[in-house]
């Protein structure tokens, strides 16, 4: 049975255990091993410090040891996927795994911003600080557009589309 990493800022909510439990049941239902980070044991109380670098080296064994990733990018805290969820999937991707991201908007990164959030020069687009924003027809940066799988949707449609694809 392939095993699937479950990467996400889904750890962050406040009911992250029951979506951990939902999502491996998820995983089993379409013939997969789900790996939840929440699953590793952690001694909070060596300090902060030390308890980051257990959960750390933890969620990167759980990358090696899986087969496939499906990561939740939807933006977290801005219009941007959480940076630890994209760290994951740039080293599974480097590690040769299966990468699959999900989000509810697929559209193109410039057209998810508001009109009075851009200023046009020239045909290019910028954002209220002067930065180009980044217009290659992918919904997320380029880096990680053009390293795996995008899929419109949840976790399960995710799953559903990786188990007609394997």
């Amino acid at each position: 049975m392939k095993k699937i990493y479950i990467a996400g800022p889904d750890v962050f909510e406040k009911n992250a255990v029951e979506i951990g439990k939902k999502y491996r049941d998820l995983c089993r239902k379409y013939g997969f091993e789900g790996l939840y980070p929440l699953d590793n044991e952690v001694d909070f109380s060596t300090g902060k410090k030390n308890a980051a670098r257990q959960i750390f080296e933890a969620n990167r064994k759980m990358i090696d040891e899986c087969d496939i990733v499906v990561a939740n990018l939807n933006p977290f805290r801005g219009k941007e996927s959480d940076s630890g969820t994209v760290w994951e999937c740039g080293y599974a991707f480097a590690k040769g795994k299966i990468v699959y991201g999900y989000m509810r908007d697929t559209r193109e990164y410039l057209e998810r911003f508001e009109k009075a959030e851009t200023k046009e020069e020239n045909g290019r687009f910028y954002d209220m600080q002067g930065k180009v924003i980044e217009d290659f027809s992918h919904p997320l940066n380029l880096m990680l557009a053009c390293s795996i799988k995008i899929v419109q949707g949840d976790f399960k449609e995710a799953l559903k589309v990786l188990s007609e694809h394997s």
